[in-house]
């Protein structure tokens, strides 16, 4: 028997404005598995401050056609209140290769034009940052796009950006969140079909304005023109959407040798070859890898489905080399120091980012800033910089595989990245190098520097969300003075914004804005910093160590070693 609560949730929607397919998969699921039913129906979905991920289903509390129509009337609500008199406010609108995603999309853009709102809809499904780009390109007030980024299959996701085409932050992302709440059942959203002068069809004029953009973030364009063809890549779209445009983005710069993981460049939202199509997971690039050594190519090139990540492995004396998303920023961030940079030109990195972007940086009397992980925060720190002049963006760079090149898109973008890293691959293959034998270089200079990252996983249900909340405060509850075998120097705790120096039990406010963070450093440099999944129902906890006189391999080991221990200690 469901409670009184659920049963009338339920009946709402038996009962409701929901077409027959739902009804009767809510009949069925009461009859087989009442429990699954429940977890579909206790809550509403949380809107969060970049938008909604979650798996999809039947019921408020999951992605749905009907969940995505009810936030977008909230989006509309208050979209429709910041307008000026007069205005006609617009959206940009695009959608990945998941299930749903181009439903969702048409769903999306249905509301929108009913209230009164211009659509700039893509034909086709295309990248996250053209999203961006697309929203700064058209002068859009907002942009959504539909993806659940480098989640398993079951998952869809509804991203949420501003004018300057980063994802919503303070004040918008509140006002949003407030106006979707607001939003309780069918009977308040407003929908139409997709026709009227407010909806527009958007494909090859703004794919070419894209492209062009692309082609000239090049550094030695004459180089690559000649020379390109010498590098020999390897690419994979993991079933997303980076076939669509990596492809023709890396040609324009010189690079036509390329050559395709042929089962994972047909978008597919059941990804079939993957489990899990994340560049990050080893497991996930094993096509791409075996093709890399069958057609002896330089580098492969992944992207995930909706090319915002990117992954990099490396043929480094006939033997593949997968980079991780840290090694891939240092060695990018290196490159571009050798370039021809603004005085008062900075780069841009997390909370749980390698620190060796910092080094590099500093060596060159080049600025180096840090926010809370997500790349909204990058985003945000561009515009503002847009606005006081104060510097001149370089790059930016998250240590889960995301890089953004240039100001034309406000997130991460594994197009533009795409290209750059195949031109530093060709520099160093003309000087019979490899990217490998770069980071060689790097850590000879500036010392080593090791990153790495477990994850302790949760159910999805409301039980796991609960025993993530009850690890954290746990922790904050006992700050410890060692951890994982070492002596605590300070604590940095991101939701109270508070920097705990342990010795001298002094505080210090931190400047960063709230967020469920907790970092320790320890007294031989290394650090642990401990947070909660925003997308997904897991506890990340990043290590990080540095050594100017061990091996990599000691560096290696020591890691190991910190994140194992950290692991027990949040068992």
């Amino acid at each position: 028997m469901l409670d009184k609560a659920i049963e009338a949730r339920v009946s709402s929607w038996l009962n409701g404005p929901y077409d027959a397919e739902t009804k009767e998969k809510i009949r069925q699921l009461k009859k087989t598995n009442p429990d699954a039913l429940v977890d579909c129906f206790y809550t509403d979905l949380s809107f969060g401050t970049g938008g909604l991920r979650a798996l999809m289903g039947i019921g408020p509390n999951r992605i749905n056609i009907y969940t995505i129509a009810m936030a977008t009337q909230g989006l509309a609500n208050y979209i429709n209140q910041q307008k000026r008199s007069g205005e006609i406010p617009s959206l940009f609108v695009s959608f990945d290769s998941r299930n749903g995603s181009r439903l969702f999309a048409e769903k999306t853009a249905e509301v929108l034009l009913a209230n009164q709102i211009r659509v700039y809809l893509t034909e086709e499904l295309r990248p996250t940052p053209y999203v961006s780009f697309g929203t700064r390109y058209h002068h859009c007030t907002a942009g959504v796009m539909i993806t659940a980024s480098h989640n398993p299959a079951v998952y869809n996701g509804y991203k949420v950006y501003w004018s300057d085409g980063a994802q919503v932050v303070s004040p918008h992302d509140t006002g949003i969140i407030q106006e979707v709440r607001k939003i309780h059942d069918l009977s308040q959203v407003k929908t139409q079909s997709l026709k009227g002068e407010f909806l527009i069809r958007t494909g090859k004029e703004l794919d070419q304005a894209y492209l062009t953009m692309v082609e000239g973030l090049q550094h030695f364009p004459e180089e690559n023109r000649t020379h390109g063809k010498e590098l020999k890549i390897c690419y994979t779209s993991l079933h997303g959407t980076g076939i669509t445009l990596v492809p023709e983005a890396l040609k324009r710069w010189g690079f036509s040798n390329l050559c395709f993981v042929e089962q994972q460049i047909v978008p597919d939202g059941n990804f079939p070859t993957v489990s899990f199509p994340n560049p990050e997971y080893p497991e996930t690039l094993k096509l791409g890898i075996e093709k890399l050594q069958k057609e002896h190519s330089d580098i492969l090139i992944a992207t995930d489905p909706d090319a915002d990540r990117l992954g990099v492995v490396v043929l480094h004396k006939e033997k593949p080399t997968i980079l991780t998303g840290n090694e891939i920023a240092a060695i990018c961030v290196d490159f571009l120091c050798h370039g021809v940079l603004p005085k008062n030109g900075a780069f841009i990195t997390t909370i749980v980012s390698t620190e060796l972007i910092h080094t590099i940086a500093e060596a060159h009397n080049l600025s180096c800033f840090e926010v809370l992980t997500g790349f909204k925060y990058i985003g945000e720190k561009i515009e503002e910089w847009d606005k006081s002049f104060a510097h001149e963006f370089i790059f930016g760079a998250e240590e889960s595989y995301g890089y953004l090149t240039n100001t034309h898109v406000r997130d991460k973008d594994a197009l533009s990245a795409s290209c750059l890293i195949a031109e530093i691959a060709l520099r160093a293959k003309l000087q019979k190098r490899s990217l490998v034998d770069l980071l060689d270089t790097i850590y000879k200079k500036y010392g080593i520097f090791r990153e790495g990252q477990l994850s302790i996983n949760f159910p999805a249900e409301k039980a796991g969300i609960e025993q993530m909340t009850a690890k954290m405060q746990l922790l904050r509850a006992n700050l410890p003075t060692t951890f994982c075998g070492q002596e605590v120097v300070l604590i940095e705790d991101y939701q109270s914004r508070i920097r705990h120096l342990i010795k001298t039990k002094k505080e210090e406010k931190l400047t960063l804005p709230k967020s469920d963070v907790l970092l320790m450093r320890f007294s031989n440099n290394s650090k642990i910093v401990i947070r909660p999944s925003g997308t997904e129902p897991k506890i990340k906890i990043y290590g990080a160590v540095q050594s100017k006189v061990h091996s990599v391999a000691e560096c290696d080991a020591q890691l190991a070693d910190l994140l194992n221990a950290a692991e027990k200690e949040l068992q």
